[in-house]
């Protein structure tokens, strides 16, 4: 049994399809990568599987149990948390105080809130530098620091992450990546949008590519990276981080 199952979701925006018969698996222990050009579907699918969106067919399964139709919060007690494109810190809100939100699923277990927080505190040395700074002041770099350890900080089973690298310098966005390997050695699935092609496949053992709300190919990243035909047709070439440099904002 995967972790996650998509099964032939259709998702539309009022009268627009979004989505057409997106179906996608995660075993727990995978990274996977979920890449296409813009406007190819990828946020919408990872916003319906954290119940920001509801299928108007098809479902959404995670560890045998349907999740479509659940509200997010619902969806974030189940183990499944969601980075969003553009982090959405509280920004007067301090380092601590944003990871104490990132705990909400588990406040019930007030002693176990501590120990989390060392250990996301351990992999963004920084974050403990920062803990009593409000987050808004943070650089761009700091600050998808910050949405990574918050989205850590309830020990998620899933972890599903939209544009890691948006906006911020290659080294910042290689330390990122380092910090999910090692999340997911831990054991944490995840399964991620990147605009960086090369880097989420280089980093990811399994991607699916989406072009125009459907799945028109999937396999192996390291054979999806080999196929220069698929990444020009579907990915326009896409940016690797070390070329990108020029682009990005430093952080």
């Amino acid at each position: 049994m995967h972790l996650l199952e998509i099964e032939c979701i259709d998702v539309y925006y009022g009268q627009i399809q979004a989505l057409r018969g997106v179906t996608l698996r995660v075993a727990a222990g995978e990274m996977v990568a979920l890449v296409g050009a813009n406007g190819a579907g990828k946020t919408t699918t990872l916003r319906t599987i954290s119940g920001l969106l509801s299928p108007r067919t098809g479902s959404v399964t995670f560890e045998g149990r349907p999740i479509h139709g659940l509200p997010a919060q619902e969806v974030v007690r189940r183990g499944i948390t969601h980075l969003p494109e553009g982090r959405e810190l509280f920004p007067s809100l301090s380092v601590t105080e944003n990871l104490r939100m990132g705990y909400w699923p588990k406040r019930s277990d007030k002693s176990g809130m501590k120990p989390a927080m060392d250990h996301v505190m351990d992999m963004f040395p920084r974050l403990r530098e920062r803990a009593g700074q409000a987050a808004g002041t943070l650089s761009g770099g700091e600050q998808q620091m910050l949405g990574v350890a918050r989205a850590l900080m309830s020990s998620p089973r899933l972890l599903i992450v939209d544009e890691l690298s948006l906006g911020l310098a290659p080294m910042i966005v290689s330390q990122l990546f380092d910090v999910l390997r090692q999340v997911n050695e831990e054991g944490t699935a995840v399964l991620l949008v990147e605009q960086f092609v090369h880097m989420a496949l280089q980093n990811t053992h399994r991607a699916y590519v989406l072009s125009k709300g459907s799945v028109v190919t999937s396999g192996v990243s390291a054979d999806l990276l080999r196929d220069p035909a698929l990444v020009e047709s579907y990915l326009g070439g896409g940016p690797s981080a070390e070329t990108a440099s020029s682009e990005a904002v430093r952080s």
